[in-house]
């Protein structure tokens, strides 16, 4: 991604982007299915010709793929050094199940920009609807620019806190990754090469120990997979919010662990956390939940 350096800009705040127009194929569906590591079990997500007419399926958390742009163009409007930029924390709200093909427009705002002394939080919401203009899904990104925190502003509100339960998960899956998976899952869109270049992962080697690491929200797909499987019956339209927050990295071919509890007191709620197999010891997605109409 190419942004032009300048210095972080509080006041783009509630600044808009235009219209921007997104339009897939089937075929653009099923590589992200790929890239979150969906494979001959997941056949209505990747094959488009199964018995009985029923359409393709498509992953819920394909809701960031459409929003690329609008990111884009927000990051050109705050500012700030792009060297510095991580992906904080991840949401979607879905209204309605994508189709397994279709155009879509999205608007971008800046929600806020946020001012934590030595670093600096940016949240990016957008809304897409589809080509009747009803609404498909809202997200938001938490950014965290690690480089242009002290700009005296006011800082951000805190976060919920989101713990697993201190009892034995519902479910957990484990899901292996190949060692060439951010290689598979980039061709959705996300061509930021500190998930393919040796030399883009060594100059960022505090956060990727020297090597590319697996995207964010690959990572937040596999979860996403799993709670199709384990919690809409492999039913897409029954997620209806997930979110969380990305804290620590997963390497290509690393194995993630996913649990899910679901809450007493509300059935539509579900507490998710993941680690790795290789870092027991190291949550990679936490202060998650997600919301499924049951």
């Amino acid at each position: 991604m190419n942004v032009t350096k300048k210095p972080l800009d509080p006041s783009a705040t509630g600044k808009e982007t235009a219209p921007l127009s997104f339009t897939y194929r089937w075929q653009d569906a099923a590589l992200y299915a790929l890239g979150i590591g969906a494979g001959q079990n997941d056949l209505s997500f990747v094959f488009e010709g199964l018995e009985g007419d029923a359409p393709m399926k498509v992953f819920p958390t394909y809701a960031v793929i459409p929003t690329y742009e609008a990111c884009k163009a927000m990051f050109g409007v705050v500012g700030g050094d792009f060297g510095g930029v991580v992906h904080g924390g991840q949401l979607i709200r879905l209204h309605k199940p994508f189709a397994p093909s279709g155009t879509l427009s999205t608007i971008g705002k800046v929600a806020s920009v946020g001012d934590l002394r030595r670093m600096a939080q940016v949240v990016f919401s957008t809304e897409t609807r589809d080509e009747q203009g009803e609404l498909v899904c809202e997200t938001e990104w938490t950014i965290m620019y690690l480089l242009d925190g002290g700009f005296g502003g006011e800082a951000p509100p805190k976060s919920v806190r989101v713990r697993a339960p201190e009892r034995a998960a519902d479910w957990t899956v484990e899901y292996p990754t190949s060692p060439s998976q951010a290689l598979l899952y980039r061709l959705s869109g996300d061509y930021n090469p500190l998930h393919a270049d040796p030399r883009a992962a060594e100059k960022a080697a505090k956060v990727t120990e020297g090597r590319p690491i697996l995207h964010g929200l690959c990572t937040y797909g596999y979860l996403g997979r799993a709670l199709v499987e384990h919690e809409c019956g492999g039913d897409p339209s029954k997620l209806k919010l997930f979110a969380g927050r990305f804290s620590k990295p997963v390497w290509p071919g690393e194995t993630l662990i996913v649990s899910g509890w679901r809450d007493e007191n509300d059935p539509r709620r579900v507490v998710v956390q993941a680690g790795t197999k290789e870092h027991p010891d190291e949550p990679v997605f936490t202060n998650s939940w997600a919301e499924i109409a049951r």
